[in-house]
């Protein structure tokens, strides 16, 4: 009878612990930029392995599209946390949007220019010059042009322009010889098409010419920050930890294991040829340690867009830049 007590008592115990583990763990909704796949896999990462779970966090990571923008979702109060491009949020925090970037996850803006090596290198920006370069008008990479052929001191009437879409028939068909793309998916399954065709490719970077239009990063709202720091410096922790991870070469595997989960859209050799093009961009050092937040290209990012006329004033940016330890 007496065992029976303790058996009795030592479930009890048990299921009390058990109970205030689960009632520790703080409901968090992460809205991503777009959808699953190998450029946010240290988003993935951390979900899989538990990390946000080890940080008392159960965190839904939801994938993003044109219809479910992370800072609406912010302002909303259906998103704690998000992943926004710098021309999102300088936009944003121009309409008076009351949100801080807390974490930089792109180094290098994966927005680049395709073209085929079969046409001179673009080894200087005036070797932009006579060429047909595609652009998608209102986008980001609008921006980065024309401020690339302003810093030259090219013309408009030295290049020719033209607007391009999803379809990339015109590129393929080379009606147009320098085409838009990301550079860590679009720019590896054209790169591989047009391997199988016998033609290799060159990437135009914008980054290497002096212009750093900054990427994706993570946001959260001003109330977050100021109510729960506690969450936000778990959840960054947890989710930093998991892109580390995720971009570690020795755990390549593992994370096309979990990435290939969610990522119904592509093949394996695809997915492995993304992993490698997006480590380079997240961390393109050892020394760079993920997340870090690059002010002076923030900093540039909203001059460019002032310059274009895409905000009305000054956000001064830096002051909603939190590098968080």
């Amino acid at each position: 009878m007496k065992i029976n007590n303790f058996i009795f008592w030592l479930l009890l115990l048990f299921l009390i612990s058990t109970t205030n583990s689960f009632a520790k763990e703080t409901k968090v909704n992460y809205r991503l930029k777009w959808l699953f796949n190998t450029s946010v896999a240290g988003d993935i990462y951390a979900d899989a392995k538990g990390y946000f779970k080890d940080a008392g966090l159960d965190v839904d990571v939801r994938e993003g599209s044109p219809e479910k923008n992370a800072i609406n979702e912010l302002e909303l109060k259906r998103a704690d946390f998000g992943v926004a491009s710098a021309d999102q949020v300088i936009r944003a925090l121009d309409k008076g949007a009351k949100i801080f970037v807390i974490a930089q996850l792109f180094q290098t803006n994966p927005m680049q220019w395709i073209y085929r090596t079969d046409q001179p290198e673009i080894k200087t920006l005036q070797d932009l010059k006579g060429r047909l370069i595609g652009i998608t008008f209102g986008g980001n990479d609008e921006t980065i042009m024309n401020t690339l052929l302003a810093k030259a001191g090219i013309k408009k009437k030295d290049v020719a322009i033209t607007g391009v879409r999803f379809d990339f028939t015109p590129f393929f068909m080379r009606k147009v010889d320098v085409w838009p793309v990301y550079r860590n998916s679009q720019g590896v399954i054209l790169k591989e098409r047009l391997a199988k065709e016998g033609e290799d490719v060159y990437f135009f970077n914008p980054a290497d010419f002096g212009v750093n239009f900054v990427a994706n990063s993570v946001v959260t709202s001003e109330a977050m920050l100021t109510k729960n720091p506690d969450i936000v410096q778990k959840f960054l922790n947890a989710l930093l930890k998991g892109w580390e991870a995720a971009m570690d070469p020795a755990n390549e595997a593992v994370t096309l294991e979990v990435v290939k989960k969610l990522d119904k859209g592509n093949n394996d050799e695809i997915r492995k040829k993304q992993l490698n093009a997006t480590r380079i961009l997240i961390k393109p050092s050892v020394s760079i340690r993920i997340g870090t937040i690059d002010s002076t290209a923030w900093k540039q990012t909203e001059t460019m867009m002032l310059t274009e006329k895409q905000i009305k004033n000054p956000v001064n940016i830096e002051t909603r830049l939190i590098q968080l330890k």
